[in-house]
């Protein structure tokens, strides 16, 4: 694939204005992106092993603490955001809040990430596609899909916030019908009998698996949260972001009751923990497909398939959008090669999105010919990528506040201000340190450690650090002093 011949030149006022990042999400995209960005298939496919394991007062207690620590990490985006709203901002704010080095590695790593992940989404899509079409090629699907969000994201930014709009309008849509057919079969409205709170009592619920069985599911819920620090990437690209970044970021609360909480309460009423068909990521076994069964409706399980695909081609199409604006960003920071920190007319940084295509077409390939070793290690040095991103986000806010004040300005000066500083992100950085040091914590309480299970699981640390010390060590970079840190307060006048 031949990277398109646009010619960028700055000449001249009028075209260097012509050739910069639109802002083109408007509020209404921005809102929806903040809502659908934590719905995923680990809400789909993921909530009923986690009920199975710690049962439905242990799910919900550990999807609330780690509810809590992601609330916490998006207002401390929230903050910087809305103050200097940035594309791709993480790695800039870790650059100039904490350490250029810090902010490389997290800009490469995000990067990284994202990349990975569309791999795994056209894995998943084809899967999907499967359902219907038993005996179709997955290369026919994989391909289709890689183009439609190629296309969402080469037209201009608005093709991205429209595209995410409607995939997060579809599976909000599906989670709220969801939840109304659940309350009104647990009152015996829909489907017979009145079900009540009699599945939270039986066979020790609601914490049958004890304090092991919540630590085992809040490992695990972190990861179904990861994707809504992607409203912060798009706040540079977002009409009046001063105005809009804090209303969307508002939101995030709210969707985390509505969507996690409220959903989790309602499969835990009426689906017994112990029915085994939770253990199962298949979905014809979803909870949401055995809810709507259940509730009398036939056609449950290509309903919910249609739904898990709208929310697979928004994970890629919000992946490639992220991955590509960390590129552009990091380029314009002098930690990338330059050439993707050009935008064509439209303000797409064009390269940025056919490099990152062509590294999430060849991890794909990779897990369909040969053994798909290489491609089960790529995506395993990925799973703890997220939780990375967040501590940064946390550590970058607590010195940017700290640096704010120690520079003489107003906190009357933010367009938002984060709650609870700095509990807040003291808070997400102890909740983020645990998950990131336990998540594979079984493997070191067998009687034989499986360490090719444990170096996996953790890689994505040393490369993170090798990263961050190597960039260190190239260029001497050192921490900057809270009196040095860069705040600007006409960012879009100097960076855009």
């Amino acid at each position: 694939m031949a990277i398109p011949k646009e010619k960028v030149t700055y000449s001249t006022p009028t075209e260097q204005e012509a050739h910069k990042l639109k802002r083109g999400l408007k509020s209404r995209h921005l809102t929806m992106i903040s809502i659908g960005g934590a719905i995923g298939t680990g809400l789909f496919l993921g909530s009923g092993a986690a009920i199975h394991t710690a049962g439905p007062g242990g799910a919900l207690l550990a999807y609330a603490l780690v509810g809590a620590m992601v609330f916490f990490v998006m207002t401390s985006l929230g903050e910087m955001a809305a103050f200097m709203p940035t594309s791709g901002a993480f790695s800039t704010y870790g650059t100039k809040f904490i350490d250029p080095a810090f902010g490389f590695a997290l800009g490469w790593t995000y990067w990284f990430n994202w990349a990975m992940t569309i791999a795994a989404e056209l894995t998943a899509s084809t899967m999907i596609m499967k359902f219907w079409f038993p005996n179709s090629p997955s290369l026919l699907w994989s391909l289709s899909f890689l183009l439609l969000i190629f296309l969402l994201n080469y037209l201009s930014v608005k093709g991205y916030g429209e595209g995410e709009y409607w995939f997060s309008f579809i599976k909000v849509s599906a989670v709220v019908i969801f939840i109304i057919v659940g309350v009104l079969m647990i009152f015996g409205i829909m489907g017979g009998e009145v079900i009540g709170f009699k599945n939270f009592t039986v066979d020790k619920a609601p914490f049958p698996g004890g304090f092991l069985g919540v630590f085992i599911v809040f490992i695990a819920a972190g990861f179904s949260f990861q994707g809504t620090e992607i409203v912060g990437v798009a706040a540079g690209e977002s009409e009046d972001p001063a105005k809009n970044v804090p209303k969307a970021i508002k939101s995030v609360f709210w969707r985390i009751l509505l969507f996690y909480i409220l959903a989790i309460f309602v499969i835990g009423l009426i689906i017994p923990y112990t029915n085994s068909n939770l253990a199962s990521e298949d979905v014809m076994v979803s909870p949401f497909t055995l809810v709507f069964k259940k509730a009398g409706l036939a056609f449950a399980a290509s309903l919910m398939n249609a739904v898990i695909l709208t929310a697979v081609l928004s994970a890629g199409n919000s992946s490639l959008y992220a991955s590509t604006r960390m590129l552009y960003s990091m380029a314009k920071e002098g930690q990338a090669p330059r050439i993707f920190a050009k935008l064509n007319k439209r303000g797409v940084p064009v390269a940025a999105v056919i490099l990152t295509c062509i590294v999430g077409m060849l991890a794909f390939l990779s897990s369909i010919f040969g053994d798909g070793i290489v491609y089960l290690w790529l995506m395993n040095s990925i799973g703890i990528t997220g939780f990375i991103f967040w501590l940064g986000i946390s550590i970058s806010h607590y010195r940017f506040r700290k640096a704010f004040l120690a520079q003489g300005h107003s906190l009357d000066k933010l367009p938002y201000r984060a709650k609870w500083y700095p509990f807040g992100p003291i808070f997400a950085i102890i909740i983020g340190l645990i998950v990131i040091l336990a998540q594979d914590y079984q493997a070191f309480l067998s009687d034989k450690i499986d360490w090719g299970s444990v170096i996996a699981a953790y890689m994505g640390i040393p490369l993170f650090l090798c990263l961050w010390f190597g960039f260190k060590f190239i260029k001497k970079t050192k921490v900057v002093p809270l009196e040095e840190c860069e705040i600007i307060f006409d960012y879009e006048k100097k960076y855009d």
